[in-house]
C-alpha cells in the first residue's frame, strides 16, 4: 500500500473545516446585488486596518498591483533608486521596474533571510534612495525598527512588504504594516490570511496616501470617469472575496500560532549537521513557511521525496540573476543572497498539518 504524502501545504484541508461559513458568505453576496466595492469590502478594510493597528486600508486585487500602485502612490518615476531584497521571488523587483525605477539590491541576514540593516546602512550612504521596500520574508518580521529608523533619518519612505507575515508582531505588540510608511499584503490562497481567489490590500497612518491609494485602484478617478492621477488601473477586491476574508480574519491568529507551534518542533527536534534551521521563534513569526538550509539540497529533497514527504524551494533564482534582466545586473555581487539561494529547502508546514505529519518530517530529516 502506497504511503501517504506530507504535503508542503494543504488547502483542501484548510478550507474543509469552515467551508460552511465560506459558502454562506458566497450566498449572502450573491443575494446583496452588491459584487465590487460594496459593503463587504468595506467592512473588511477598517476590520482589517484595526488588526494591522493602522488607520486606513485600502484593498486591491492582488498583492503584486499592492506594491506597485504603493510606489506610484509615494510617487515612485522612472530612474528613482529603491532599496529590495533579491531573494523574494522578483515580486518587489516587479513593482519597482513596472514604475520605471531601478531597484537597488541589498543582502540579507545569512539566517534570517531578511534585508541587513548593515547593507541598508551601506546603500543609503552611496546614493539617495527614493523608497526601501522591506520583505518580512517567510512569515518573519525583518528587523523593522532599525531598517525604519535609518531611513526616517534619511527622510526616505518605507514599504512593508507583508505577503508571507499576516500577524507578526513585534515584543511591543505591533504587527507588520504598522511600522513603515505603507503596508501591503496578499491574500493568494496559500497566504496565512488567503482568500478563494486573488487579492490583495495596501494599509497606511496617512489618510492622504490612502486617498491617492484609492484613485490608483480604480484608474485614478477624482471622480467617475475623470482620470486625474496617472499610474491608475483596475485593481479592486471583490465582494465575495472580501466576505470570504471577513470569515477568515477571526481565525488568522489561531492559525498562526499552529503554524509557530509546528515550526518551533522542527527547530527543537530535527538534529543533523547537515541541515541548518532557524531558533525556535515568538510572535515575530507566523510560519508563513518553514525554510532550513543545506548545502545538499537535491539528496534531501530525494530523500524526503522517498519517505512520502514533499518539499519546495523558496526561492531558487535571486532577482538580479533572473533572465528577463540579462546582463544588466552582472557586476551585482550579493554573497549571502545567492548562497541561501543555492541551499534553501521548504518543509511541510500549515496549520491543518497533524502531529504525527510532524514527527515523519522530524524523523525523515534526523534519518538524512
Amino acid at each position: 500500500m502506497p504511503i501517504e504524502v506530507v504535503p508542503v501545504n494543504s488547502l483542501r484541508r484548510h478550507i474543509e473545516a469552515i467551508e460552511g461559513q465560506l459558502t454562506d458568505a458566497a450566498n449572502e453576496v450573491i443575494r446583496s446585488g452588491y459584487f465590487v466595492l460594496g459593503p463587504n469590502v468595506k467592512a473588511f478594510e477598517a476590520e482589517f486596518a484595526g488588526y494591522c493597528g493602522v488607520e486606513h486600508c485600502v484593498s486591491m486585487a492582488n498583492g503584486t498591483d499592492a506594491l506597485e500602485l504603493s510606489l506610484r502612490a509615494l510617487g515612485i518615476r522612472e530612474h528613482d533608486r529603491v532599496a529590495v531584497v533579491a531573494n523574494a521571488a522578483m515580486y518587489s523587483t516587479t513593482a519597482v521596474t513596472a514604475c520605471g525605477g531601478e531597484p537597488v539590491f541589498i543582502d540579507v541576514l545569512a539566517d534570517e533571510a531578511t534585508m541587513d540593516p548593515a547593507a541598508l546602512a551601506a546603500a543609503l550612504a552611496a546614493q539617495p534612495l527614493k523608497a526601501v521596500v522591506v520583505t518580512h520574508l517567510y512569515g518573519r518580521l525583518a528587523h523593522i525598527q532599525d531598517l525604519v529608523e535609518q531611513c526616517r533619518r534619511a527622510g526616505v519612505p518605507v514599504v512593508e512588504d507583508c505577503a508571507q507575515a499576516h500577524g507578526a508582531a513585534s515584543v511591543d505588540g505591533r504587527k507588520a504594516g504598522a511600522f513603515g510608511d505603507i503596508g501591503t499584503f496578499s491574500f493568494y490562497p496559500t497566504k496565512n490570511l488567503g482568500a478563494l481567489g486573488d487579492g490583495g490590500a495596501v494599509v497606511c497612518r496617512d489618510t492622504a496616501l490612502a486617498d491617492r491609494l484609492r484613485q490608483l485602484r480604480q484608474y485614478g478617478w477624482s471622480q467617475k470617469y475623470t482620470n486625474a492621477l496617472a499610474g491608475g488601473r483596475n485593481s479592486r477586491l471583490d465582494e465575495i472575496q472580501a466576505g470570504m476574508l471577513r470569515c477568515m480574519l477571526p481565525l488568522l491568529d489561531g492559525w498562526n500560532e499552529r503554524r509557530r507551534a509546528v515550526a518551533n518542533r522542527y527547530s527543537a527536534n530535527i538534529h543533523n549537521g547537515r541541515i541548518a534551521l532557524s531558533a525556535p521563534a515568538g510572535q515575530e513569526y507566523v510560519g508563513h513557511l518553514y525554510v532550513a538550509r543545506t548545502s545538499e539540497r537535491a539528496a534531501l529533497q530525494s530523500h524526503l521525496q522517498q519517505a512520502g514527504i514533499q518539499s519546495e524551494i523558496h526561492y531558487p533564482i535571486p532577482d538580479h540573476r533572473q533572465p528577463c534582466f540579462g546582463e544588466r545586473f552582472l557586476a551585482t555581487t550579493l554573497p549571502v543572497t545567492e548562497t541561501l539561494c543555492e541551499t534553501v529547502i521548504t518543509l511541510p508546514c500549515f496549520p491543518e498539518i497533524t502531529d504525527e505529519e510532524v514527527q515523519r518530517v522530524i524523523d525523515a530529516c534526523n534519518q538524512f
